[in-house]
């Protein structure tokens, strides 16, 4: 590969050749590319895909105005709109500046430009483009989890995932365990998907959602006359996931009466409606969940052992979101991604004060508590940084941690490692200045960690 090619591209949108000059020999550590006018400017753009592009907005046929420099960005981010622009203006265009900011150019540099100035704000514009490509991509690839919709690089919860894959093939009870809002029906639902179930159907119920009156003929259908108001025959949850998978959510708030039912199902795979006579056979396969200690609920006898022994052939266990592992920064980045392209608002960034309350915050509501508040973030930011206050979090003492690979890598170099890349979100090279080590010695730490680009 030639040395040009291994250059990052910039395209210089300017009609003045003299400038044009300058501009090209103060980037020369860039691949430059020149135009001089709308039509050369989308061109270059289509052939070339420059990251950062520096332009004047007086262009032919307009060069003493701002209307065909402000038509052409208009252009261009609607073709590319990832690109980073830097408008370069004079004094009396002030106005003309930031009219092009409010539709989206990146910055604005003063003409005559301050020529390492001007090096440092394109060299910003670069770094936060590859960092906003590199986000993107793991976007893409659900951040190396193994189940869909499940975000993480946690190694806890990687096991948890492993353990799911396991068990999938087989028609083993499984019980899930873990805090409200850590993803107890997002592992339910990937234990469907990748069974050989997963053509049928999956069938949910919130056991605390529904009240106890209801929940009976909820999970197991009534006939018609059973009782008043039972106009038809209705079937229960239970024979409707036929041939699929059941998942019985919050099965700790199970009334005591119905416990007995449910364990008779369990072990003759036969139900019985309401107000029926007949008893009918059901294959389905039964996931459980909870957020209680069944053990003490089992010592209050206010859950039947007999039934505990039936639900918990496997047991799971979800870790909270506190004791995963660079989970936070990482699910706030991905949310922030999300909610910006919701609310039709540009890429925002989350200052390093913001960063460290994401860090040290407790999120006693898990994933649901995370993503409730970087959705307000994102409403509430005022500018292109996200902060602390907009998070509504408390900063007091919060300070980033410092990491340094080299003091802790005997003890926790793997976990110094996630931390990195959650923080840097998971932009490889950042992780590396992080860490204070080179690039090669990343990929080598991630590829004995197992954690996947």
């Amino acid at each position: 590969m030639s040395k040009s090619r291994e250059k990052q591209k910039l395209l210089v949108i300017e009609d003045d050749l003299g400038l044009q000059k300058q501009l090209r020999w103060n980037f020369d550590n860039y691949e430059v590319f020149v135009a001089s006018d709308r039509e050369s400017a989308l061109t270059s753009v289509r052939r070339h895909e420059p990251a950062v592009i520096t332009m004047d907005l007086g262009l032919p046929p307009d060069p003493d105005g701002a209307t065909e420099g402000l038509a052409t960005l208009q252009q261009i981010l609607a073709l590319a709109p990832d690109t980073k622009i830097i408008v370069l203006t004079g004094n009396q265009n002030h106005a003309h500046a930031l009219k092009a900011i409010e539709m989206g150019a990146y910055d604005f540099h003063q003409k005559p430009f301050d020529p390492d100035m001007l090096k440092l704000v394109v060299e910003r514009a670069f770094y936060l483009h590859a960092i906003q490509q590199e986000n993107r991509r793991l976007n893409q690839v659900q951040s190396n989890s193994p189940i869909d919709g499940l975000i993480t690089r946690d190694p806890e919860l990687l096991k948890a995932c492993r353990s799911i894959e396991k068990v999938a093939p087989s028609d083993a009870t499984v019980m899930l365990l873990g805090e409200s809002g850590t993803g107890k029906e997002v592992l339910a639902k990937a234990l469907h998907n990748l069974s050989n179930r997963k053509s049928k159907r999956f069938m949910a119920i919130n056991c605390a959602a529904i009240p106890e009156t209801l929940l009976e003929s909820e999970l197991f259908g009534y006939e018609k006359g059973a009782f008043t108001g039972a106009s038809k025959q209705t079937l229960g949850k239970i024979e409707l996931a036929d041939g699929g998978t059941f998942f019985l959510d919050e099965v700790g708030d199970l009334p005591f009466q119905l416990q007995a039912k449910l364990l008779r199902f369990l072990q003759e795979r036969v139900i019985e409606r309401i107000g029926g006579r007949e008893e009918i056979p059901v294959d389905v396969r039964i996931v459980c969940a909870t957020h209680q200690d069944l053990n003490k609920l089992m010592e209050a006898g206010k859950f039947r052992e007999d039934l505990y022994f039936r639900l918990s052939e496997i047991v799971i266990t979800i870790p909270p979101l506190r004791d995963r592992i660079g989970d936070a920064l990482l699910l706030a980045h991905h949310f922030k991604n999300k909610f910006c392209a919701k609310e039709g608002k540009a890429t925002l960034n989350f200052n390093q004060e913001a960063i460290a309350a994401i860090e040290q915050h407790q999120w006693s509501g898990n994933v649901r508590e995370i993503e409730n508040c970087i959705k307000r973030a994102v409403i509430m930011a005022d500018d292109s940084t996200i902060t602390a206050e907009d998070l509504g979090l408390q900063t007091t003492d919060a300070i980033v941690e410092p990491l340094n690979l080299k003091s802790i890598r005997e003890q926790e170099e793997c976990k110094a490692l996630v931390k990195a890349l959650a923080r840097a979100d998971g932009n490889v090279a950042q992780a590396a200045k992080l860490l204070g080590v080179s690039r090669p010695t990343i990929y080598d730490l991630m590829n004995r960690c197992g954690i996947k680009t």
